[in-house]
């Protein structure tokens, strides 16, 4: 998979990509992710990339010249060109998944006020936001959306089911996970992970899945695939039982 980042500072995108699993990656080519520079592709003395609003207001918008003409560069048959702007639809994990499977990624990193209405109207083919809040530009959002895009890049993760334990995943939050030492501080591993007995490993961690999910992002609940008996799982943490309890009674 090739991902081109389009972007006035470079230096905010070469270092994270070159380090940990993104690095690795590109090492072992698997993911062949590049930076490009924006001013490169403007023209003039100065290589200007932007300019006064047109009606008057606050700040400065990207042209429209220098990203088209960047695009025009980068771009192949299989490209989907994407604005990282904060009124995109919002990047989920499904998202991710969508652009796993896309051969070419160019990502364009907004700056300062905003970018050219053209290039939303003509040139990319999709605009996403990380949140709802606003950046002093869209490098972050880029590297967050390679980063979240490329470990599910066949090969990219050490263990290739991990991608499919992570929170989102299975449309619930992760549940808990320990390491060694078995006590710390008083705090003791929960003996069923200790156990040896997989399936009611795998029971015990979906039913805390379901938990936190409950707890902190209960929405995510209306469109997750959720059996009968989990749904009355759901029904007996608001009456007040806790996942052990639950989990203890139904094992």
């Amino acid at each position: 998979m090739r991902i081109d980042i389009v972007t006035l500072f470079p230096g905010m995108v070469e270092g994270p990509i070159a380090e940990s699993i993104l690095g690795k990656a590109r090492e072992r080519g698997l993911v062949d992710i590049r930076v490009v520079n924006l001013r490169d592709h403007a023209t003039g003395k100065h290589r200007v990339t932007d300019d006064y609003q047109f009606g008057g207001g606050g700040g400065m918008v990207l042209k429209p010249e220098p990203l088209f003409a960047a695009v025009e560069a980068l771009r192949t048959e299989e490209a989907r060109v994407v604005l990282l702007d904060p009124r995109g639809r919002r990047f989920t994990q499904a998202i991710a998944r969508e652009l796993s499977a896309v051969g070419h990624l160019i990502l364009l990193a907004g700056r300062y006020e905003g970018v050219d209405e053209r290039v939303s109207a003509a040139l990319a083919d999709d605009e996403l936001s990380i949140g709802d809040y606003v950046l002093t530009g869209g490098e972050l959002p880029a590297l967050v959306v390679t980063d979240a895009v490329a470990r599910l890049i066949p090969g990219v993760l050490g263990d290739a089911e991990a991608a499919g334990r992570d929170s989102f995943a299975s449309g619930l939050l992760e549940g808990p996970q320990y390491t060694r030492p078995e006590e710390f501080r008083g705090l003791r591993v929960p003996d069923v992970l200790l156990s040896g007995d997989h399936a009611k490993i795998a029971r015990w961690r979906r039913v805390h899945a379901i938990w936190r999910t409950w707890r902190r992002r209960p929405e995510l609940l209306e469109t997750a695939a959720l059996t009968p008996a989990e749904q009355k799982l759901v029904e007996e943490f608001r009456r007040g039982k806790g996942p052990d309890e639950v989990w203890t009674r139904s094992a």
